[in-house]
């Protein structure tokens, strides 16, 4: 009888040994006793190299989670590859981080375009392509692509329905033109429009597009001024964005304007453009703006600051490409914190789709990253804010673009 109830035991402690061994566990190609290798795609060349940032800050920062002993006894090796922010280069790059790199996953790759490029492939494989770099709402399409999770970012056309409700609020006769990039990042705030207008759609807006390849796009906006629009939404990547507000002004024209989230950056959308130019524009934000002093005394910007002090001492850290990088790799830290020592695949993608009301330091205030089976958008708050021809000042309460 002794030894029959023996054998059980002996069954049941191997297998608690094999649960926190890292080395037996049931892990993902990329991972080791020691390391879990993960990749990106990153736009270092091509027409918006200004979201490489993104890509040098996470490199960074998991530097600095590696020197401070790494994640659950691992350090972590962030593969980031340029991929020009031409789709097929991303799919390139994105074989070669998968079948000769072999990474574990695929985290915060650059581009709405580029990452749809690949997201039959990865998912066809059950390679989890996590937090992607871009605010898309096709990112929360959980039930075909459950291997896909949008950026810790509001999603464009959430972005889309807060300017809409301001503009109802505000000037509710208004006409209202948009600028937009010729894909889904784009045309989200078209989705997030229509959500809120509903019938009055149709009636209501002009739309003018532009390629990301274009020189300019001075002639959509005398087009848009032309049909008498009184409220602009610019949905432009910083390049872009600087042309536009400095078009607006130099025309003359003085319309209720908005500009996309992802192109609010100082030093490489609003001096370009003149900062006296874009006095008055409205925006969004979720994240702590480096540049507001009103954050100095803020224990999650005295963290961020330090990060950059020691670990990117030359770059410009009011780039909030910086900031992003930071949340972006704290969500991923706690994921893998989560997955203990399993770390397959499967689980990978079910402790980043099961964060719960995470605070990161550099998210705003009341604003957490949450995720579950059903919901793959990590951010859902935002606050409005407006250009005074130095800073961005927020205003009024946290919104939802749900």
């Amino acid at each position: 009888m002794g030894r029959r109830l023996r054998l059980p035991a002996l069954a049941a402690a191997a297998l608690v040994a094999a649960a926190l061994s890292p080395a037996l566990a049931a892990n993902a190609p990329g991972v080791s006793a020691t390391a879990i290798e993960i990749g990106q795609t990153m736009p270092y060349s091509g027409p918006v190299t200004a979201f490489g940032t993104l890509g040098k800050g996470e490199l960074a920062f998991f530097q600095m989670i590696n020197d401070e002993g790494g994640v659950n006894g691992r350090k972590i090796k962030l593969i980031s590859l340029d991929d020009g922010y031409a789709p097929p280069k991303t799919v390139e790059q994105t074989r070669k981080l998968v079948e000769q790199e072999g990474v574990a996953f695929l985290f915060s790759s650059i581009g709405t375009a580029t990452n749809s490029a690949v997201q039959k492939y990865l998912n066809d494989r059950k390679i989890p392509q996590l937090f992607i770099g871009s605010g898309a709402s096709k990112w929360g399409n959980y039930a075909q692509f459950p291997w896909t999770i949008g950026g810790v970012q509001a999603t464009f056309r959430a972005e889309g329905r807060i300017y809409a409700r301001y503009i109802l609020a505000h000037k509710p006769d208004a006409r209202i033109g948009v600028l937009y990039q010729n894909d889904d990042y784009g045309k989200d705030y078209f989705l997030g429009l229509r959500d809120v207008l509903g019938d009055k759609f149709d009636k209501t807006v002009v739309a003018e597009s532009y390629e990301f390849t274009d020189p300019t796009i001075d002639s959509q906006i005398v087009s848009l001024q032309a049909a008498g629009v009184d409220a602009i939404i610019v949905g432009a990547t910083p390049k872009f964005a600087a042309q536009a507000i400095r078009k607006v002004y130099d025309i003359g024209w003085k319309p209720m304007f908005f500009l996309s989230n992802v192109a609010i950056w100082v030093n490489s959308v609003m001096k370009p453009a003149g900062p006296e130019k874009g006095v008055g524009i409205i925006s969004s934000a979720y994240v702590k703006d480096p540049t507001d002093s009103a954050w100095d005394n803020d224990p999650g910007m005295q963290q961020f600051r330090a990060f950059m002090k020691k670990y990117m001492p030359n770059a410009d850290a009011s780039d909030q490409n910086y900031v992003n990088s930071f949340n972006s790799g704290m969500v991923i830290v706690q994921v893998l914190k989560q997955c203990g020592a399993d770390l397959s695949r499967a689980n990978i993608l079910r402790q980043a789709t099961n964060l719960h009301h995470l605070a990161l330091p550099m998210l705003l205030p009341g604003i957490t990253v949450d995720t579950s089976p059903t919901d793959y958008y990590p951010v859902k708050q935002m606050q409005l804010m407006r250009w005074d021809g130095q800073h961005w000042v927020r205003f009024g309460e946290l919104l939802n673009g749900t």
